[in-house]
């Protein structure tokens, strides 16, 4: 069996495989900086969100060429059942402690991968390679001005009065 319903087992491997890809670029990053959620977290996430997308268009097309077939087929339920339950992983990477959340961050990556994988199992490789590299450039570039912007001297206003002294 060579085709998977419309769908050759080559695009299968490249879809899954670009998943995996960019979102080990994504992932590097994260190992990079010892998140919690770094190279092989990232690069399952988009792995399966990919899967789950070539399963769902491999679902429409048997289904939609079904002629008996009396339920409409919706594959975007697969979609928004992956976009929820990423949503519930990436909350448990959310900590709160001494009036401080940590982990956003890296709740708002796994959902970014996801998005990868879903695109890059629709076949949607530009958008998924898109989406890998502003990620990057949010990751890298944009952590990098606000280090800079916290680092800049403080101004005149910013600086308390200096103590009255008594006379």
């Amino acid at each position: 069996m060579g085709v998977l319903h419309n769908l050759p087992w080559y695009e299968v491997t490249l879809r899954l495989g670009i998943a995996l890809a960019f979102a080990a670029v994504i992932g590097w990053e994260r190992e990079r900086k010892a998140r919690p959620a770094g190279l092989r977290t990232n690069m399952l996430v988009a792995l399966g969100a990919s899967t789950f997308t070539v399963i769902s268009i491999a679902m429409f097309e048997q289904f939609m060429a079904d002629p008996g077939q009396s339920q409409p087929v919706d594959p975007t339920r697969i979609i928004a059942g992956i976009v929820g339950g990423i949503g519930f992983l990436g909350a448990g990477a959310i900590m709160q402690g001494r009036q401080r959340v940590h982990g956003m961050t890296t709740a708002a990556g796994i959902w970014v991968v996801a998005a990868v994988g879903v695109a890059s199992g629709a076949g949607y490789y530009l958008i998924a390679g898109v989406c890998m590299v502003m990620a990057v450039f949010t990751l890298i570039v944009v952590r990098w001005a606000e280090g800079a912007m916290n680092a800049s001297p403080k101004t005149k206003r910013d600086t308390p009065p200096p103590p009255h002294s008594p006379e």
